[in-house]
């Protein structure tokens, strides 16, 4: 035991409140409106906290899935296996509600503060396991175009938006629990989603879709938002597992993608031989009809993300305070200091950037303002939070050291998380595009949201000069080429923004460091005082 105990190795990282160590988190939740949740997602912190949850992660992202495409006489079956583990993980995600707590049971958008108290618990799951999220982000944004699908479709909601795991494969009209999945892109591109090749023809009772995409995520859903060409144009279908007669549809798995990361659930590539699906929405609108699932995704994707960096930061500070070298800890050494408070200020800035784009979710359905900013800042913080993520896990690997690179601990299995939140939905460049698509349609009211945000800004360094270079990029005759310095300024102005409205004390550091800038690009060089190391130190640790 005292051999154990002097061998300058950091103890186990577990049996940590996610929620109550998280200062950057509880000043968010406060500051968007969902402050009276703070005792539900203390406790909720403190389970996802625990060394079982940490231990159920591991388990599930070392046992892969495994596809099991027919049955012991030779028939499809289609189906994919998984670990113990991932289901635990699944059944405690879906208690939570984390599928469909921004829903009511009727298919309307759940009153306020919804998203922000959603958004809470995804980003401390995130944390801790990201495979099995992916259900839960799909059947969430699935839900909002069924409300344009046909009548049965209000029961299939009804089933969703509960807090029943029932795994069962068998067709939807029989269980208690549904979850959905989306498959939109294909092998010739997933970018262009009007050029779809996979075909929906028309039926008495419904649609007959054929035809392979390329990804599709949790194919273990109840049904699938599928993007088909109709006679009438590019529409969406809603692709249950079983036929109404009750036999398995027609979705045979071709193979399981083999993911960087996500390792502990499944993305199949997938092959339609007339499968029975019902329109959403009418013929020809299918990517109108798909667009809020895309934008709920992305956010989603966002959050992922933040929650991926607070992790990462608690690992790297918390070794830090435990690893002694030359006489000191490492969390006292000048250089380490410097390089983790850059970490916590990235961290931090991504949080309230996250948790503000959730409040404007909330507020969406009843006010325009809202409305308009949530629909330009969710590719925006998407494309920013998305970028820093796998740069800040390495910088955290490497406060591990040797440690860090061993895949007996998390950080290797979190950085390959990392990549994927910036791809799904629109990797860098479409977002991008998107950003320039919305100023393109809606000018004036993408105006009145910089507007908003410089005045909410107003008295943090380098704010003016960010919006003056926003502007510029977005007036410039062929603003494509300069679409990333724009999109990425508009999310620094916004996370600067976030920062002050939660009365952050590093909201004016985040602005002198990333609105003004002049520093270096990597962790540790950014030039920061003592003082301001301390407090983002101070706020950084995690317990």
């Amino acid at each position: 035991m005292a051999e154990q105990e002097s061998n300058n190795q950091s103890p186990s990282f577990a049996d940590v409140d996610l929620y109550e160590t998280d200062r950057a988190l509880k000043d968010a939740v406060a500051a968007n409106g969902a402050v009276d949740e703070a005792r539900l997602l203390g406790a909720f912190g403190r389970r996802w906290g625990a060394a079982e949850m940490a231990e159920h992660a591991r388990l599930a992202n070392e046992n892969v899935p495994r596809l099991q495409a027919f049955d012991a006489r030779g028939d499809r079956r289609d189906t994919v296996e998984f670990h113990p583990s991932y289901h635990h993980l699944l059944k405690e995600s879906i208690g939570a509600s984390l599928h469909c707590s921004t829903w009511t049971p009727d298919g309307a958008r759940a009153d306020a503060p919804a998203e922000v108290a959603r958004a809470a618990r995804f980003y401390m799951v995130a944390q801790v396991e990201n495979g099995h999220l992916a259900p839960m982000i799909t059947t969430r944004a699935a839900v909002a175009p069924l409300g344009a699908g046909p009548p049965l479709a209000a029961e299939i909601i009804r089933k969703v938006v509960n807090r029943h795991y029932d795994p069962g494969f068998r067709p939807w009209e029989e269980k208690f629990g549904l979850t959905l999945g989306m498959g939109v892109t294909e092998r010739q591109g997933g970018t262009d989603v009007r050029g779809v090749a996979t075909r929906a023809a028309p039926l008495p009772d419904g649609y007959a879709v054929t035809g392979r995409k390329w990804f599709m995520s949790a194919p273990m859903s109840d049904a699938f938002v599928v993007l088909a060409q109709a006679p009438g144009g590019p529409s969406a279908v809603l692709v249950p597992r079983f036929r109404p007669d009750g036999s398995i549809n027609a979705i045979e798995f071709q193979r399981l993608k083999n993911t960087l990361g996500g390792r502990s659930g499944a993305t199949a590539e997938v092959e339609f031989r007339d499968a029975f699906g019902w329109l959403l929405g009418e013929e020809g609108a299918g990517v109108r009809t798909v667009m809020d699932m895309v934008q709920l995704t992305r956010a989603d994707c966002a959050v992922s993300s933040a929650g991926l960096m607070r992790a990462a930061l608690s690992h790297a500070v918390h070794h830090a305070r435990h690893r002694g070298v030359f006489g000191r800890r490492l969390w006292e050494q000048p250089l380490m200091r410097a390089v983790l408070a850059d970490l916590a200020l990235e961290s931090e800035a991504a949080v309230a950037l996250v948790f503000r784009l959730a409040r404007s979710f909330d507020l969406a359905g009843a006010d325009p303002a809202e409305h308009m900013r949530a629909r330009l800042l969710t590719p925006a913080a998407k494309y920013r939070v998305g970028k820093a993520a796998p740069g800040l896990l390495a910088e955290a690997m490497e406060c591990l050291g040797g440690n860090g690179y061993v895949e007996d601990g998390p950080l290797p299995r979190l950085y390959r998380e990392a990549p994927v939140n910036a791809i799904w939905e629109g990797a860098g460049n479409v977002v991008c595009l998107d950003v320039l698509r919305i100023l393109g349609r809606r000018r004036d009211a993408v105006w009145a949201v910089i507007g908003d945000l410089a005045r909410e800004a107003s008295d943090l360094p380098g704010a003016a000069a960010t919006v003056a270079a926003v502007k510029s990029a977005f007036d410039d005759p062929s603003p494509e080429g300069l679409a990333r310095i724009a999109v990425e300024k508009l999310a620094l102005l916004a996370a600067a923004a976030a920062l002050r409205a939660c009365g952050s004390p590093v909201a004016e550091t985040f602005a002198r460091v990333r609105l003004v800038g002049g520093t270096g690009l990597t962790a540790g060089t950014s030039g920061l005082s003592a003082a301001e190391m301390d407090r983002l130190l101070g706020r950084a640790m995690p317990g």
